[in-house]
């Protein structure tokens, strides 16, 4: 029996969260210790902002974003050790982090047909990662809209001084990325929380059956060890029930 296009035992972990609380660093380590495949969706929206940022497509213009929507070719690589995202054949990975299109990606992302036309993606890239026992995915509405019956879901919270701290740390020495105080970065963060929630198409929330994992006082090694736990346990009640 087969669900959602993949095996029924391939293990499937979704991640959700608001930016900052480390969803990136623990879904590809959570991903490299049991052996899985990983996908960073965050980066497929980042791509597609910044596909329509460099053609000069107006971002605030919804219908002109959703008639461009299908053009741009994204292509994900799933390697926990080397994750790649290439638009249109061009390595995206340092240009997505650009604080123009962290500015810009919530308008993206809020049309429904880039929506459509991205978790289409997701839901392939995880069908196809089954081979490989499975997949681990991060993003906003994993648990909710793209996956709704995976393995495991978690949701990542902290608190918003604690996230801006560390999207402060990660964004140092990223080609493109400038320089914003960490109150600035906090702001900001707070601004794409309202933004990325309120959205009428899959908005950021927790799934009613996901678990809460609060990462604020959580060194990055003990948030991926409670979320391997986690994985363990379901998987011992799926051969035991």
């Amino acid at each position: 029996m087969e669900t959602a296009g993949r095996p029924q035992d391939a293990v499937v972990v979704a991640i959700d969260g608001p930016s900052g609380t480390g969803k990136s660093s623990t879904s590809r380590a959570v991903a490299t210790k049991l052996g899985l495949r990983f996908l960073d969706t965050g980066a497929q929206y980042r791509a597609m902002t910044w596909w329509m940022l460099t053609n000069e497509v107006d971002v605030d213009d919804a219908a002109a974003v959703a008639l461009a929507s299908d053009k741009p070719v994204l292509v994900s690589g799933t390697d926990p050790l080397n994750p790649t995202i290439t638009v249109d054949g061009v390595d995206a990975s340092g240009p997505i982090r650009t604080q123009e299109v962290t500015a810009a990606v919530s308008a993206v992302s809020a049309v429904p047909e880039v929506r459509a036309r991205l978790v289409e993606l997701q839901r392939t890239a995880c069908a196809e990662s089954a081979a490989a026992g499975g997949i681990v995915v991060e993003g906003r509405d994993i648990g909710t809209t793209v996956l709704p019956d995976a393995t495991l879901k978690v949701y990542l919270t902290a608190s918003a001084q604690a996230r801006a701290a560390r999207r402060s740390g990660e964004l140092k020495g990223v080609p493109g990325a400038g320089q914003m105080s960490v109150e600035a970065t906090r702001e900001a963060l707070v601004r794409r929380d309202a933004a990325d929630s309120g959205r009428k198409t899959s908005p950021l929330a927790k799934a009613d059956d996901a678990i809460e994992v609060d990462t604020t006082e959580l060194s990055l090694e003990q948030v991926i060890e409670a979320i391997v736990t986690l994985v363990d346990e379901k998987l011992k009640e799926r051969t035991t029930g």
